[in-house]
């Protein structure tokens, strides 16, 4: 769709499908080690039903273009709830409600349903990227202001974003996730013997009880999985979401084309004990790092979890020369099981100038808050004093 929009920028599209955008020119803005920003995955969502204006997310991607190719970027959306985004605005909605203002809708950048770090304003390599970058965050203050919406969210941005929408008056908000970084491992032992002895057992003896089971598991890439494979793994992510009475936010469709359309970037984990499948676990794969996002399983057994979700893909990255894996949103568990607090940011601005001046002093409270939990997560390192 091109701009016609009062108080649009005329030098920058919106684009209310991917299927506008030509797939290899979106592409080539993306950074190698950020899978799930690729026009593929962004595409599947759409195209599978799970975004769309009735699911809440109303896609308004935001492109530059220069001499008819796309140069600059940004995944963009009209959202009319707070769901399915990992950072946590709800207080902000509730005190809008209490004041009789509407919150909804809000413009979000983001990847949808999917807490990984990345640029959200993505540019071509090869060009001049500031003047197209500053020019695509304004942009987004724009259609807050032509869509009547609250506010505009940047949500787990990289720092080179944030030099620019400091420029225009976002405020940065932290929160906290757990990442495992490969030190030079040369196998699964020597990732053990950098842990505190503590540690180092309960990992060892999780591991055993999964061995005892007589549980094995296979990898599969999108080329290998099968029909049958995929059919599991939905069931096992159906479960899970009965399970915590959480919201179905994908179907099977979805990981079904992410299959065809992506295969190399795509992991699937399917755990089998005496011939039958029990659990599965779903994995997207960089160029440096294997990000872990969903998973689930038939037959509860005790450490099946954590083997599926934090033992294996740490094994895998190991041998796979990764650099680094991410298990997805919280959990203090994880500290355990030797991966360690990173703190995750978002911008923010909103059109309101008092709540705006009120959530400028809520997020400083808050990054006051977060280092110092930040602190006491560190005092309790899994890893070996001095490392």
């Amino acid at each position: 769709m091109k701009n016609n929009s009062k108080g649009f920028p005329a030098d920058v599209t919106i684009h209310t499908s991917l299927d506008e955008v030509d797939s290899v020119e979106w592409n080539a803005l993306v950074p190698p080690d950020s899978p799930a920003l690729r026009y593929e995955f962004l595409s599947a969502l759409e195209k599978s039903g799970c975004i769309a204006r009735e699911t809440g997310w109303d896609p308004h991607h935001l492109g530059i273009y220069d001499r008819g190719k796309l140069t600059a970027a940004a995944p963009c959306y009209l959202k009319y709830h707070s769901y399915g985004e990992y950072i946590f605005d709800w207080d902000w909605v509730h005190a809008y409600r209490r004041a009789g203002i509407p919150y909804y809708p809000k413009v979000v950048i983001t990847v949808p349903f999917t807490p990984i770090t990345g640029k959200r304003i993505l540019t071509h390599p090869d060009i001049n990227y500031q003047p197209f970058e500053l020019k695509l965050a304004e942009a987004t203050q724009n259609l807050a202001n032509v869509k009547s919406a609250s506010s505009t969210h940047f949500l787990f941005t990289v720092s080179d974003d944030h030099i620019h929408l400091n420029q225009i008056g976002f405020i940065k908000r932290n929160a906290n996730q757990f990442h495992w970084w490969n030190e030079g491992y040369n196998d699964f032992n020597d990732f053990l013997s950098a842990l505190s002895s503590k540690r180092r057992k309960n990992i060892l003896k999780e591991r055993s009880s999964i061995q005892k089971d007589g549980i094995i598991f296979r990898w599969l890439t999108g080329e290998t999985a099968t029909e049958n494979d995929w059919s599991f793994f939905s069931a096992c992510y159906q479960n899970t979401i009965k399970e915590y009475g959480a919201i179905s936010y994908l179907n099977v469709a979805f990981f079904k084309l992410l299959a065809q359309t992506m295969p190399k970037q795509i992991r699937l984990l399917i755990g089998q004990k005496e011939g039958k499948d029990i659990a599965a676990a779903f994995f997207l794969a960089g160029e440096n790092s294997l990000f872990g996002r969903y998973w689930g399983s038939t037959d509860k057994i005790r450490n099946l979890h954590f083997e599926t979700c934090f033992y294996q893909p740490i094994e895998y990255s190991i041998n796979n020369k990764l650099g680094r894996f991410e298990a997805g949103a919280q959990g203090e568990h994880k500290l355990n099981r030797g991966l360690i607090p990173t703190i995750v940011s978002s911008m923010h601005w909103m059109k309101h100038p008092e709540f705006f001046d009120a959530i400028k002093k809520y997020s400083q409270s808050e990054k006051n808050n977060l280092a110092e939990y930040q602190t006491i997560l560190e005092n309790h390192s899994p890893y070996k004093k001095g490392r």
